[in-house]
């Protein structure tokens, strides 16, 4: 099956080599603004700095308790810092401008970092991740104790845990729920397939899958009470609804709660916590998504870049500078159009989606759901339960096929702060990147069914059938030998009737 839908592999890498360009510059973002937490007094939580205008609102203060989001012309100070400060954003794509130096230094910054701790391979990124991944955890819990103990927090607890019902009958709700799932546990572009061969091959899968899936989710839900305390506190501060503070994307990251950050005692202390929280969470999806690509090339050409020598490392060292070169005309003045572009685009759940439905069927009705609960047996000792047999067959494609289907009509033109509209050939750029992840999958299959040997339809079966090569499980492994053998008797018996003849 490798070589008949190749094409689902490539599209996944290709979907992580975006990710990869774009990823990163948030986390150049985040480590600006950590730098900034050391200051005597935060930057984004006052209204006199030489960036502010006269529109800017200082909510930080303990008295300011008005509904300054009522004023039409008003702006928080946390907001002109992101907008005026540290991106100095121009009026459109169409308008780069200039390189913001500072936000180019954190992003060669953060690019060395994640070399060095990708470029022997698993060796390396393995010792990292005892740190990157555990720390942040110790910073969510100390984040979510604070928040909790906040004035205002249980008003921000209840607007999380409470569904608005009218909300759940709008599609656009599950599409972002979907989506956030299978960015959440990198479906569809190999991730955990590429993680996973490194494991032992009698490594219990059934149970890291389940420990996967209870730790993300819990992980989700201790994230959302920590950051929604924060939303109620500073809720509760302006005497506004949570509502109105709310942000989703990087405006809750860089706006929203550096802005409720800044009203708390010890402000420099919480937000360094933070973003060194954002900062790690950040380096590990960095690492795991290079991780996956220069694996993949490597089983690719194992030939070229297993040999000694350093090859590897100068493949990684290419692929740090294609992505870097690219994250350059993000962080320009213009740079917030275009990583939403990529974003929204060539990085998007659709896509993801898309791939999911061809995967599943490859999985389920070209390879067989028979050998996945052969395979998972072998590897195992305990055969699946038959809930996956539904999920594998026919569950998982029909869920995704819809959503996909759903996601196509509910498009939405991309916009910038609800105001912006992009030009044409912004959308034409957006939809050729998300074409050539998408288009790769019945573009390879196509083009093996035109150029392969035999009929059409003998060309047609081969592509519909697994690949001839794949590892034998120990049930099978008796039945080959047998059929050997046999064969091997019949061949005898014909030689020795022959000689007697």
């Amino acid at each position: 099956m490798k070589g008949n839908y190749s094409g689902i592999g490539y599209a996944g890498q290709l979907i992580l080599f975006y990710s990869s360009m774009c990823y990163i510059v948030i986390l150049a973002w985040a480590l600006l603004y950590l730098c900034f937490s050391f200051s005597s007094e935060l930057p984004w939580a006052t209204c006199t700095n030489i960036w502010n205008t006269e529109n800017c609102v200082d909510i930080s203060g303990n008295n300011n308790t008005f509904h300054w989001t009522e004023q039409s012309n008003s702006t928080s100070a946390a907001i002109e810092f992101w907008e005026r400060r540290v991106l100095t954003i121009s009026t459109g794509i169409e308008e780069v401008g200039s390189v913001r130096w500072e936000i180019l230094l954190c992003l060669i910054a953060v690019w060395v970092a994640c070399y060095f701790c990708v470029w022997k391979g698993v060796k390396s990124t393995g010792k990292v991740v005892y740190f990157t991944a555990t720390f942040p955890y110790v910073m969510l819990l100390v984040l979510l104790i604070r928040g909790l103990t906040l004035p205002g927090a249980l008003q921000g607890v209840v607007y999380y845990l409470y569904p608005e019902p009218a909300k759940l009958l709008q599609p656009q709700v599950w599409m972002e729920a979907i989506s956030q799932i299978m960015f959440s546990f990198s479906v569809g572009v190999g991730t955990l397939t590429v993680l996973g061969s490194y494991n032992p091959y009698n490594n219990n899968c059934n149970r890291d899958c389940l420990r996967l899936c209870v730790l993300n989710s819990c992980t989700s839900m201790v994230a959302g009470f920590a950051v929604f305390s924060m939303l109620g506190f500073m809720a509760h501060k302006q005497n506004v609804p949570i509502e109105v503070v709310a942000e989703s994307g990087p405006g809750l990251a860089f706006i929203a709660y550096p802005q409720a950050v800044a009203m708390m005692p010890l402000p420099q202390l919480w937000a360094v916590c933070f973003f060194i929280m954002i900062i790690l969470l950040g380096l590990d999806t960095q690492f795991v998504m290079m991780e996956v690509v220069m694996t993949s090339v490597t089983d690719l050409l194992p030939q070229l870049l297993r040999r000694p020598g350093g090859r590897r490392e100068l493949c990684l060292l290419l692929y740090c500078i294609i992505c870097f070169c690219a994250g350059v005309l993000m962080v320009t003045e213009g740079g917030m159009y275009v990583f939403q572009i990529f974003d929204y685009y060539a990085c998007n759940g659709t896509c993801l989606l898309f791939l999911s439905v061809f995967l599943s069927l490859a999985m389920g009705w070209v390879f067989g759901t028979e050998n996945l609960y052969d395979i998972v047996e072998d590897m195992t000792g305990v055969r699946p339960s038959p809930i996956f047999w539904v999920c594998w067959k026919y569950l998982t494609p029909i869920v995704s096929l819809i959503f996909f289907i759903c996601s196509i009509v509910d498009y939405q033109p991309l916009t910038f702060n609800r105001w912006y509209v992009y030009p044409t050939w912004a959308y034409v750029l957006g939809w050729m990147m998300s074409f050539s992840s998408i288009l790769l999958v019945p573009g390879l299959a196509l083009f093996r069914l035109m150029t392969g040997k035999g009929t059409f339809r003998e060309r047609w079966l081969h592509l519909c059938s697994p690949a001839g090569d794949l590892t034998l499980t120990r049930k099978q492994k008796p039945e080959v030998q047998s059929l050997t053998l046999g064969t091997e008797g019949k061949y005898f018996v014909v030689m020795e009737n022959q000689i007697q003849h």
